[in-house]
């Protein structure tokens, strides 16, 4: 069998990310939900309801959930009321969703909706597996409408150097060998490494500003093992 990108030690850029990460989310989407149940304690739940609950907007709005994975955002929106849409370019992810959402593959730094035709956007552990981040953000702004609410939640860099020293060894040692032994070593040994693709804080926060979400707030949760990022549309 020839190598795939992600059991390379060096992390792709570019097109051969995008192709890279296509691939890796069909293989692992079987078991995908399972895995990260159990590498975060269920702490992956928690995240996901706080930024629903960030988005503040009022029932039946239309938000669409990029990214979207297997559809538990898609879920926890709903369950808030709000009227979710997915989309991913991964068919294996979409193929194992259980929200029962409108869903649609799609490249999400090129989405087929109108401009300002929704109220509300979530990504959920995707950020670092984009091609272009200012892309995204700029895409985000087009589709949102004035007024309209985004949350964005990814992995963290913890600032205590104590909680970071043990992030490292339990996501760069530990998580590995759980997804090799539950689904695809290769691809949870990839995933520690991307976050590496994440620019700092600050910068990700700016980029959000200069894209049209001049409020945009960085939270850390649970110690900095996750961000999240709020803002409001211009």
């Amino acid at each position: 069998m020839s190598e795939r990108v992600w059991d390379r030690d060096t992390l792709p850029e570019g097109a051969e990310k995008e192709h890279a990460v296509r691939e890796m989310f069909d293989a692992i989407a079987p078991r995908y939900d399972m895995v990260n149940r159990i590498m975060t304690f269920r702490l992956d739940v928690r995240w996901r309801r706080k930024a629903v609950r960030a988005l503040a907007l009022p029932a039946n709005s239309t938000v669409i959930d990029l990214a979207a994975g297997t559809g538990d955002l898609c879920t926890d929106l709903r369950k808030a009321g709000a009227l979710p849409i997915a989309f991913d370019f991964s068919f294996g992810m979409l193929a194992a969703d259980r929200s029962a959402s409108p869903r649609a593959q799609a490249d999400i730094l090129c989405l087929p909706l109108p401009d300002h035709s929704v109220d509300g956007a979530t990504c959920g552990f995707a950020l670092r597996n984009l091609r272009d981040l200012p892309t995204f953000f700029a895409e985000l702004a087009r589709v949102v409408r004035p007024g309209g609410r985004i949350a964005l939640l990814d992995v963290g860099i913890p600032h205590n150097r104590f909680v970071r020293w043990g992030n490292n060894i339990y996501f760069g040692k530990i998580v590995p060998k759980i997804g090799a032994l539950l689904s695809d070593g290769a691809a949870y040994r990839y995933l520690p490494k991307s976050v590496a693709y994440l620019p700092p804080r600050a910068e990700l926060v700016a980029m959000l500003a200069k894209a049209g979400f001049a409020d945009a707030t960085h939270q850390q949760l649970s110690g900095g093992l996750t961000q999240l990022m709020v803002g409001t549309r211009d």
